[in-house]
């Protein structure tokens, strides 16, 4: 004989009856609930140390940023989100448990956008990776430094014209989606970097023509998308940074960064464009969800924790 059924194996096997016998749910998805189920149980016993009656909302949501992770896709979580939400609102129905937990608790959908982010170290690795003694190796710091400083998409910094800076007040502007106008102050770092460039190394881009954008190719044309993303991805490997890097995680980490710092999040939303201000509150889950893996990680009692277990 096996081992006697925990309680939220037999809450699980009447739940999956249930989806076979009134649902009439085929067999391999009622097999891939059943897989849900069981991860989510582990989950329960070996991390959030409490009952499938004793969870709340919180436990389903760490259970979530616990499967994101160990690097479950997005529409794996929610895929294991639907199955927790059919089970709970069958328990509920049942009256096996007092309320509904999953209600209301964001889908994965938004979790796809949830971005990687550099920390402040490989930051500073990757615009250092540059070599200032080459004019390509100014024009690239000088591009790494100010879409750090504002926050700017990859098009947006490849269009800044270079009437577009002013340097002596520390302002930049550029043009998002929608052909958009927004002022984006510099830092001191970028506006050192884009005086150096524009000093020493812009005029030796510059060919017969008259290029008015900013950043420019050996062929004194326009610096390309394509061209910014494998310039930041061969400075990456440069500076041993070993996470993928893409030109756009500068203004994911750019919005973390400011926030983590209590920056106002209707100021961050002006500065990266966004006409909603949900779609900046992205990067306060990023904030939030590092915050508990930290807390977790370092505090004391966590620790004993952690030991004890």
């Amino acid at each position: 004989m096996g081992a006697p059924l925990t309680q939220m194996e037999k809450l699980a096997e009447n739940f999956l009856e249930y989806l076979s016998v009134e649902r009439g749910l085929a067999q391999n998805t009622i097999q891939s609930y059943r897989r849900d189920l069981a991860a989510y149980q582990k989950f329960l016993a070996a991390k959030a140390k409490t009952s499938v009656e004793q969870a709340t909302r919180d436990t389903i949501r760490d259970y979530m940023l616990d499967a994101k992770d160990k690097g479950l896709s997005a529409s794996s979580i929610a895929r294991a989100l639907s199955a927790l939400r059919m089970f709970y609102r069958f328990l509920a129905r049942e009256q096996l448990i007092k309320a509904d937990v999953s209600s209301y608790i964001d889908t994965p959908k938004l979790w796809k956008h949830i971005p990687d982010i550099l920390s402040l170290k490989e930051v500073e690795q990757l615009i250092k990776a540059p070599d200032l003694k080459t004019a390509q190796g100014k024009r690239d710091r000088a591009i790494l430094e100010m879409m750090y400083a504002t926050g700017m998409r990859a098009s947006e910094a490849c269009g800044v014209k270079a009437n577009d800076v002013n340097l002596e007040i520390g302002f930049v502007r550029c043009f998002g989606k929608g052909r958009k106008e927004r002022i984006i102050p510099l830092g001191r770092k970028a506006i050192e970097a884009v005086k150096r460039y524009l000093g020493s190394a812009r005029p030796r881009f510059l060919k017969k023509g008259t290029a008015t954008e900013l950043f420019l190719n050996r062929s004194g044309k326009r610096l390309s998308r394509v061209s910014l993303w494998k310039l930041v991805q061969d400075y990456a490997r440069k500076a041993r940074i070993r996470k993928k890097i893409w030109p756009h995680l500068l203004r994911h980490s750019f919005a973390t960064h400011l926030l983590d710092n209590e920056a106002d999040l209707r100021s961050v939303q002006e500065m990266l464009g966004h006409a909603n201000i949900n779609t900046t509150q992205i990067y306060t889950h990023v904030t939030r969800d590092r915050l508990k893996r930290d807390h977790k990680k370092y505090h004391p009692r966590e620790q004993s924790e952690q030991k004890k277990a």
